[in-house]
């Protein structure tokens, strides 16, 4: 079992940032792919970025391209979602998922999941 925390959310004006972290705990990080998705208010959960375990690739959704960014720490077991520039429809409960094997922005595809953490952005 993977258990993942996430952290940093919070409210924040339109133009604003925040960074979110997901912790991981229990088993190996090791070979673990990590994604990003978020879900607002009504709304399904969508795809927002995701990175490969050795951090050297990254897939954005095309709604954050060029203002979130997705990085991770092996040694700390954690990944981070840089939000930049961020815009009222950004508003969401965001999760991170953790799979073993490939990258992939499909929420499907992720056996472990966060709890969420809020984020709130104001026009």
């Amino acid at each position: 079992q993977v258990q993942l925390v996430e952290s940093g959310g919070g409210l924040v004006q339109a133009g604003g940032s925040l960074r979110l972290s997901c912790a991981a705990s229990g088993r190996t990080f090791t070979g673990y792919a990590m994604g990003w998705f978020r879900q607002a208010p009504g709304k399904e959960r969508e795809f927002v970025a995701t990175i490969a375990w050795s951090g050297g690739s990254t897939g954005y959704a095309d709604s954050v391209k060029g203002r979130f960014t997705i990085s991770r720490d092996n040694a700390k077991n954690t990944v981070y979602l840089q939000m930049n520039n961020l815009k009222p429809e950004d508003t969401a409960v965001y999760y991170c998922a953790a799979r073993q094997g490939h990258y992939s922005s499909s929420s499907y595809l992720y056996n472990y999941w966060g709890q969420g953490t809020q984020v709130t952005v104001s026009s």
